[in-house]
């Protein structure tokens, strides 16, 4: 396997095996910790196993339907006429006569039967501007028409003219609060604020003052496209009797059911959502479906046909959510002996002209902050601030991957001026098992970092590379260097948020066929959703793989087992997919004389006698909150997530003084997710957000003019391409967690975070110069390496005495 990956992925996996601790914790678990006693103690090796994906040949031969390949009879199309200034009030709309309007079905805010709002967190975010815009490409009017190709001439046809209102574009011109376009003055232009410290306590002014340094610094992170292969659309369908029926490319089908009421002050029985076929989404389709759905079924209500409303490319771009871009500032206390003794963070992003996901994008990147790290004292003050541009949303890494650049940029600055290896900075601060988080979590499940980065640097052959480097970049115009991140990521929904969710899961026994059927509104979009499902219930049931089946996300059909988000389906979702396989277990055991153990036959002999004798075999299942996880939403402090991957990455990189374009020529992943459910979906997980990660940080920059998005094509935003992607060298320690499947944790942000830091750090390593803002573009070094400038950048000075060194004193 590991060859053949190599081979046609361009990276080598493997598994390493659970280290000696980690089995005595689970020679000692209970019985109840394994999902099914009636398969032990030789279940079928179908976990841990790569099946073939489950809807990978229908890909393959051309049968998926994605949303652009479905046609409803009597379809007509729809699209979205847009503000043209990023602020001001709508003073008329004009329809020119050359377009044969009567044809047209016209929708405005006033056609709108509920309220004017899509809802995420609050109702700031209007459906269709009525009075005023707040940024560029904001909805003001849906057309719908027969025949899609007449629409781009009838959108140029309407002239909407406005009243030009001041507006605002970055963190600081939000914060200096001189235009307020959100809030009131008590909170000027800021959608959400945290203060999280350890202990509640605030830091003593004697740990400053008895500090042997001081080490300050300001790292920023830019807007990020999600760039899904999929574009956003939708078919709406509208009747007076059944209601808003939309189908499409999304991630959370509860979310836009949930717009759905709002917008068409319907009860949730009349808001039906169905999940196509989804071609990637990174965070991109989990909140804006609300948007498209709702106008899709606006224009279906009003024109009484179906509805089909996708963007191309430039509109999705230029239109929908991205990345939040961020503002990091870190003051910290260090010992002579490399010690961290206190932390202040004020980390800000840029949610954009309305708050959407800010807040829980804030949220998770306020709590990753402080990184895998002993903190004594700790401080994070975190806010998301209003702009005028186009919101942000939701992208893979939640808010993490901003908070953890600025970090582990910082941890080598501090390394560097306490005189210290960044290798040994980090060893004499890492969090093991027994310690505390920043949050105040005690850390009960195994955690040994330091033998993942002796890992790391082994694998990836870190200290002789250094050397090496160290010896010929004086001599070689090409400047080469190596560096790592380390970091973790919290698996599941944050804190409470899992109990309020309170998801569901299904199964549902053929009693013809005796074979399962998967009920739950997690969704497949490219990441193996549908596969490793299948496979825990699989495992725990003790049949074939391909005798289970899991139904396509239909709202009407299916329980809400919460958004497909957060690095928790397998953990949270697939936990209840094995609880809910073992209480169908129980009951044939119990009621239809189900032999323990079992084969494939046994079992369907027993479901169809079940069938017979007592009708209909479906177990739901709903979440249970494990008994040690409590969040004091209050005080920001306690369990903030079930489990925590964790992980190490190794940059290797080329920078050419002759174009100054920097490039990733290796990179080892080394992380521990707990059980790796299917090892092919899960190395192909780390390798594409290595590659995302990799384009955030070197490639990928949104250019904004007067509030636009500039560069909306793919000629002209730059992203990595395969020749850009180096060998990804991908390793997995399984140290199996009781809250997940078989043990599994979140894997699908992880690898988002560590890529970026890992690069700037090694490019310090290569060129001497401390890079603190991304994506670094090759114009960046150019302008660092040949003036003398200190803009966005920070000088390598070792011989720096005093006991505070920061950007102004470098």
């Amino acid at each position: 396997m590991t060859i053949e990956i190599a081979n046609l992925r361009r990276s080598a996996v493997s598994v390493l095996p659970i280290q000696a601790a980690a089995q005595n914790q689970l020679r000692s678990r209970p019985l109840s910790f394994y999902p099914c006693p009636h398969l032990m103690p030789n279940p079928p090796h179908i976990v841990g196993s790569s099946p073939i994906r489950k809807e990978g040949k229908a890909k393959v031969v051309g049968r998926a339907q994605y949303v652009d390949d479905i046609s409803l009879p009597g379809m007509w199309y729809g699209a979205t006429v847009r503000s043209s200034i990023p602020r001001g009030r709508i003073t008329s709309i004009a329809f020119d006569p050359v377009i044969p309007w009567s044809e047209f079905t016209i929708v405005s805010a006033a056609d709108i039967p509920g309220e004017n709002t899509i809802v995420h967190l609050t109702k700031d975010h209007p459906c269709l501007a009525s009075t005023h815009v707040n940024h560029a490409e904001e909805p003001i009017l849906l057309l719908a028409h027969p025949n899609r190709s007449v629409l781009p001439a009838a959108i140029a046809a309407i002239h909407i003219t406005y009243d030009l209102m001041p507006a605002i574009y970055t963190i600081e011109e939000s914060e200096r609060a001189d235009i307020l376009i959100w809030g009131n003055s008590a909170t000027p232009n800021t959608f959400k604020t945290y203060l999280m410290q350890k202990n509640q306590t605030s830091i003593p002014d004697e740990v400053w003052q008895q500090a042997d340094f001081i080490v300050e610094g300001e790292y920023r992170t830019g807007a990020q496209e999600q760039l899904y292969i999929e574009n956003n659309g939708v078919i709406a369908e509208y009747s007076e009797t059944e209601g808003v029926t939309v189908r499409g490319s999304m991630q959370c089908p509860f979310y836009l059911v949930h717009a759905l009421e709002l917008v068409f002050n319907l009860p949730t029985e009349k808001c039906r959502v169905i999940q196509t076929e989804t071609g990637g989404a990174f965070g991109g389709k989990e909140d804006f479906p609300s948007v498209i759905g709702s106008h899709a079924g606006l224009l279906a209500m009003k024109s009484g046909h179906p509805v089909k409303l996708c963007y191309d490319r430039a509109e999705d771009m230029a239109a929908t959510t991205k990345r939040h871009p961020s503002r990091t500032r870190h003051r910290t206390a260090v010992s002579k002996e490399g010690k961290l003794l206190a932390g202040e963070i004020d980390f800000a992003i840029d949610g954009g002209a309305y708050a959407t996901l800010s807040p829980v994008v804030l949220s998770r990147g306020t709590i990753h902050a402080p990184g895998p790290y002993h903190w004594p004292y700790v401080t994070v003050r975190a806010k998301a601030m209003a702009t005028n541009i186009p919101p942000h949303g939701a992208f893979r890494g939640f808010g993490a991957p901003q908070s953890i650049f600025a970090l582990e940029r910082h941890m080598d600055k501090i390394a560097r001026v306490v005189g210290l290896t960044p290798e040994e900075l980090r060893r004499r601060n890492f969090l093991s098992t027994g310690d505390r988080t920043a949050t105040g979590q005690l850390l009960i499940d195994p955690v040994d970092m330091q033998h993942l980065l002796t890992r790391a640097l082994e694998e990836s052959n870190y200290h002789a590379k250094r050397e090496q480097f160290d010896r010929e970049n004086p001599h070689s115009s090409i400047k080469r260097g190596i560096g790592f991140a380390t970091f973790f990521h919290g698996a599941g929904f944050t804190g409470s948020g899992e109990r309020r969710l309170n998801s569901e899961v299904a199964i549902d026994i053929d009693l013809q066929t005796g074979r399962p059927l998967i009920l739950v509104s997690s969704t497949e979009f490219g990441q193996g959703t549908n596969t490793i499902l299948c496979q825990v219930a699989a495992q725990t049931l003790g049949l074939p793989y391909e005798e289970i089946g899991i139904a396509q996300p239909d709202t009407r059909l299916v329980p809400n087992s919460g958004p497909t988000v957060a690095s928790r389906t397998a953990m949270v979702v697939g936990k209840l997919v094995e609880r809910a396989s073992t209480r169908i277990l129980e009951k044939l055991c119990d009621s239809a004389r189900l032999p323990t153990p079992h084969t494939p036959a046994d079992f369907k002999k027993a479901a169809i006698r079940y069938g017979k004798e007592l009708g209909n075999l479906e177990v739901c299942v709903r979440y249970e909150s494990p008994g040690d996880i409590f969040w004091d939403d209050e005080t920001y402090s306690g369990e903030a997530y079930p489990a925590y991957a964790w992980a190490v990455y190794v940059a290797e990189v080329a920078v050419d003084t002759t174009t100054y374009s920097a490039q990733v020529t290796n990179f080892h992943a080394i992380q521990e997710v707990g059980k790796v459910l299917h090892p092919i979906l899960a190395a192909g997980q780390i390798e594409g957000g290595v590659a995302q990660g990799i384009g955030y940080a070197l490639y990928e920059k949104c250019l904004w003019q007067n509030g636009h998005l500039a560069n909306n094509q793919m000629t002209n935003y730059i992203m990595p391409t395969s020749a850009d992607i180096p060998p990804i060298h991908v390793i997995f320690e399984e140290i199996p967690c009781p809250h997940g499947a078989f043990g599994a944790k979140g894997i699908g942000e992880l690898p988002m975070d560590g890529p970026a830091p890992a690069i700037l750090n090694a490019i310090e390593h290569a060129t001497n110069i401390a890079f603190t803002q991304i994506p670094l573009l090759p114009e960046d070094i150019f302008e660092r390496m040949t003036v003398n400038s200190n803009s966005g950048t920070e000088a390598l000075n070792p011989a720096i005495a005093g006991p505070i060194f920061s950007e102004a004193t470098a």
